[in-house]
């Protein structure tokens, strides 16, 4: 089942399953900042598109070092069915008293522009530091598809609009939130 919304051309949907199998242009990873791989959506997304995405990930490293929380790198996809990954590092919850929640707002505008720079019909997003780093799911949820969507709405007309941006959820209780938040944007 799908729910999906269309903002300034775009259709935002909400899906349950793997992000590595998410057929899309770009697929974005919530990394931490070394970008050498680690848990979760990160870990996966490292195993499944293989050596390449490591690669890529040092030669940014060696260039810059990591990526700094809120912030986007872009690389290969390796063995992924998409064009390209971006990295990008949400916060950890402290309480909220630490400017998480601004923070990941970049996440989603950092991601977006590099994406969007790419050329990218289609992104697929996982949901950002709601794992290990405990961002509270339904904030989180409230949070990205407010980024998403003003930052769709901000586009110059004349700029290159994604065609589709998908929510990944992989866990049932992500999908029920993003689809209740999804339905409140109607």
């Amino acid at each position: 089942m799908e729910t999906s919304i269309t903002i300034n051309r775009t259709v935002l949907t909400v899906v349950r399953g793997d992000i590595t199998t998410i057929a899309a242009d770009v697929i974005v990873n919530a990394a931490n900042t070394s970008l050498l791989g680690g848990g979760g959506v990160d870990g996966a997304i490292h195993r499944a598109g293989g050596p390449e995405i490591l690669d890529a990930c040092r030669r940014i490293r060696a260039k810059q070092g990591g990526c700094p929380v809120g912030e986007a790198v872009i690389t290969t996809a390796g063995k992924l069915p998409a064009s390209y990954v971006v990295h990008t590092v949400g916060p950890v919850w402290n309480g909220g008293d630490q400017d998480e929640e601004e923070l990941l707002r970049d996440c989603y505008r950092s991601s977006l522009a590099l994406a969007i720079q790419h050329g990218a019909n289609s992104i697929a997003f996982p949901n950002i530091s709601t794992g290990i780093y405990q961002f509270p799911k339904a904030l989180a949820a409230e949070i990205a598809l407010e980024a998403v969507a003003e930052y769709l709405c901000e586009l110059p007309d004349e700029t290159h609009a994604p065609k589709r941006i998908l929510f990944v959820c992989h866990d049932a209780e992500n999908e029920q939130i993003y689809r209740e938040r999804l339905g409140d944007c109607l």
